[in-house]
């Protein structure tokens, strides 16, 4: 479904002549044909939509990084075009939870698992990337589930 969004979405680009977003979307495409690529060398199937959803979160992670390198060297017009993309890539990505759901979910997450204490945060987190990828900023939720799990051990 996500893949034959972005070939659309591609398309349209390419009718509308906006080279920002095509450029974006082809970029997003190369990435998700290396990522099956390796999956085939390994003798597995194309990756899944949650594999594509975490991909993207990972390229608005490394976006997100480099716009702040950017700035901080003094080239804000650099970390201007990395915002850019992080927009259009995040427009392939279902809705955000906010903080409540996060943490309503992290709560869930903790008594489906039993965890106990911080020593069980992977199991968490797993449980989390497998029931919430794409919908939610695992690089916040870990912070909040090492909270919630130092609060519990």
């Amino acid at each position: 479904m996500l893949r034959a969004r972005l070939t659309t979405e591609m398309k349209e680009a390419m009718k509308a002549g906006d080279k920002e977003r095509l450029a974006t979307v082809r970029m997003i495409q190369a990435a998700l044909k290396d990522r099956d690529i390796e999956a085939r060398g390994n003798g597995k199937d194309p990756i899944s939509e949650d594999e594509i959803l975490s991909l993207l979160q990972k390229m608005i992670k490394q976006r997100t990084e480099s716009a702040n390198v950017y700035e901080q060297g003094g080239r804000p017009e650099l970390a201007a075009n990395e915002r850019a993309e992080i927009a259009i890539i995040e427009s392939f990505l279902p809705k955000q939870m906010d903080e409540a759901e996060t943490q309503a979910a992290i709560d869930a997450a903790i008594a489906e698992t039993g965890a106990a204490g911080p020593k069980d945060m992977g199991k968490v987190i797993a449980a989390l990337k497998g029931a919430y990828a794409g919908r939610m900023d695992f690089g916040k939720a870990s912070g909040l589930v090492k909270a919630a799990l130092a609060a519990k051990g």
